[in-house]
């Protein structure tokens, strides 16, 4: 049965920059730390991050409140369909509440992108947001 969970963090950046950093290659590239990111920032556009590890196209953009992206790893078995990945950016006292929303994970996948999400994301993004910004 797919897996699914919430997450969220309080990163000091505007919802603005957020969203135009996971967005653009070098921004996405910059704020993770990660490997090289690639963004077509329109919806339908594709996606790439971490060297292609992770791949997708964009379903929804609202400007500065939502990114929501079909969204899948090397990871996933050849048969299983994306998973849905949102974004919700929210001001929150001087910086933006981040709500990540992950759907349709492949059976027992669930808590290793969970784990991932803070590492590899939420953790590189506040340092780079409060350095940055």
């Amino acid at each position: 049965m797919p897996e699914s969970f919430t997450l969220t963090r309080v990163l000091p950046a505007t919802p603005q920059q957020i969203y135009e950093a996971w967005l653009d290659d070098a921004g996405h590239t910059e704020m993770t730390g990660g490997a090289l990111a690639t963004c077509d920032a329109r919806p339908g556009g594709r996606f790439t991050a971490w060297d292609g590890y992770i791949e997708g196209t964009n379903v929804e953009l609202v400007p500065n409140r939502r990114i929501a992206q079909d969204w899948r790893t090397s990871e996933f078995p050849d048969d299983a369909p994306d998973s849905r990945l949102v974004i919700d950016l929210e001001p929150s006292n001087g910086g933006t509440l981040l709500t990540l929303t992950h759907t349709n994970i492949p059976d027992g996948q669930g808590d290793s992108y969970k784990v991932g999400w803070v590492d590899n994301y939420f953790e590189p993004m506040h340092e780079y947001f409060r350095t940055v910004y």
